[in-house]
């Protein structure tokens, strides 16, 4: 195999041994799967994935990518997507390593950021894996040693390599709506009874406020909550090994069947068809 080939297989080999990694949690998301699509999926913060095996198709708003092993494709702030994951046509499998840059890296990009802020760039990019491999590398060591701080500088250097790239909202990211911070209110605490009067008392608007800024947004309270469990269980299913009824206890869900029925007609596909393995 020449020298050009062998630098992205032998990263892309590195970066598929994140399966294996125990201390990799929160970092990183090993996700295998049959051929399935969904729509409308809410990416609630920037995060990027390494594809391994297969394909990505993916959309939003105008723009459209199709990704294939030896990609990197960066999420640069919250946004709805509709994607299809396609195996592998020779092993079958579909795989990539999914990486939230948490709130953290973030941060930490912004301290470290002394140049004029850059355009705020699309939702979605398609980059080529190999030119940011270094920065990579140090994450997934670091975080194989369990230094979390130095695989959160990593990420923080591959943000800050993502700006130069003309992807600024990384750094400011757009104020979110009244109905995204509810949003991510009823994310912490997916399980919870939420009623009306908790929102009010969180974000300190009366009730009639809050309804009146949420009907200005087309939204309501309860396609609100049940729009937020229903991603928190996405993220499940795609983090976790966790059987179904569980995933449906953890967001709130009594009945597996009446979580199955609402799961697949949020996203047009069966909970079923995302488990893990």
């Amino acid at each position: 195999m020449s020298g050009s080939r062998s630098e992205p297989a032998a990263l892309l080999a590195e970066m598929a041994s994140l399966a294996d990694c125990q201390r990799a949690d929160g970092y990183a998301c090993i996700t295998a799967r049959r051929e399935h699509g969904a729509s409308s999926v809410e990416i609630p913060q920037p995060q990027l994935a390494i594809l391994l095996q297969g394909c990505k198709q993916v959309a939003c708003g105008q723009q459209s990518l199709q990704l294939v092993p030896g990609d990197l494709f960066l999420i640069t702030r919250r946004c709805r997507i509709d994607v299809v994951n396609i195996p592998d046509p020779a092993s079958g499998v579909y795989l990539s390593a999914i990486v939230p840059l948490c709130a953290e890296v973030l941060a930490a990009a912004r301290v470290l950021w002394n140049e004029p802020l850059p355009e705020a760039g699309d939702a979605l990019a398609r980059l080529p894996l190999t030119e940011h491999g270094h920065s990579l590398r140090q994450w997934r060591q670091a975080l194989e040693h369990g230094r979390y701080s130095e695989a959160r500088l990593a990420l923080a250097a591959l943000v800050m390599a993502f700006c130069r790239r003309g992807h600024g909202s990384l750094l400011v990211p757009p104020e979110p709506s009244l109905g995204e911070r509810i949003r991510d209110l009823i994310a912490a605490q997916p399980e919870r009874d939420w009623q009306s009067r908790d929102f009010e008392q969180q974000l300190g608007l009366s009730g009639a406020t809050l309804r009146r800024r949420l009907a200005g947004e087309q939204a309501s309270m309860r396609e609100l909550i049940a729009d937020a469990r229903l991603a928190h269980a996405m993220t499940l299913l795609y983090t976790t090994r966790l059987p179904l009824k569980t995933v449906a206890a953890r967001v709130g869900y009594r009945s597996l069947g009446s979580f199955s029925k609402r799961f697949a007609a949020r996203y047009g596909l069966e909970p079923g068809a995302i488990g893990n393995g």
